[in-house]
């Protein structure tokens, strides 16, 4: 049989265990790049590239550094294919585009340090943000040096996460 507790036993019991009332929650909501999103990143980033006739690989990772997507020309170097997934990486793991890394690293010793973890401080890797919050990360190698590399991952970005809403 069913006994309800006396409800100023209740109030007593929840007033002895403010913890419970007020516990910090076990799972926080979090956005990622979905697999749709990172196919269209890359679509957006060879089509940009390829106007230069440059052959490239180019690679995707969601908010926790996992590859998504990946995308290669024929004749690229297997280097390239490792390089556009470090530099994707890189970019999340720092929430920083790896140009950027790269200059601070020949600016400051400590910051040149940052090579030694499994990052590559080579331009081409640029953060996915929506709505302030980094959501993954795009790596582009091959495209003719850094500084190109990073265009070609700010035109797929500006292709695909800037317009859509």
């Amino acid at each position: 049989m069913y006994h309800p507790l006396p409800a100023g036993l209740l109030i007593a019991l929840s007033l002895a265990c403010p913890q419970a009332s007020t516990a910090t929650p076990l799972t926080v909501p979090h956005r990622t790049i979905s697999l749709d999103g990172a196919s269209r990143l890359l679509d957006a980033a060879m089509t940009a590239c390829h106007a230069d006739g440059k052959v490239l690989a180019a690679a995707v990772v969601d908010r926790g550094g996992n590859l998504v997507a990946l995308r290669r020309d024929d004749g690229v170097g297997p280097h390239n294919t490792i390089a556009a997934q470090r530099k994707a990486y890189t970019a999340l793991s720092t929430r920083t585009a790896t140009r950027l890394l790269a200059a601070n690293a020949r600016a400051s010793a400590e910051a040149a340090n940052l090579n030694t973890v499994d990052t590559l401080l080579l331009g081409g890797g640029v953060p996915l943000m929506a709505d302030g919050e980094v959501i993954g990360a795009i790596g582009i190698a091959g495209a003719g040096g850094p500084a190109a590399d990073e265009a070609c991952a700010l035109a797929a970005i500006d292709n695909v996460l800037r317009k859509t809403p």
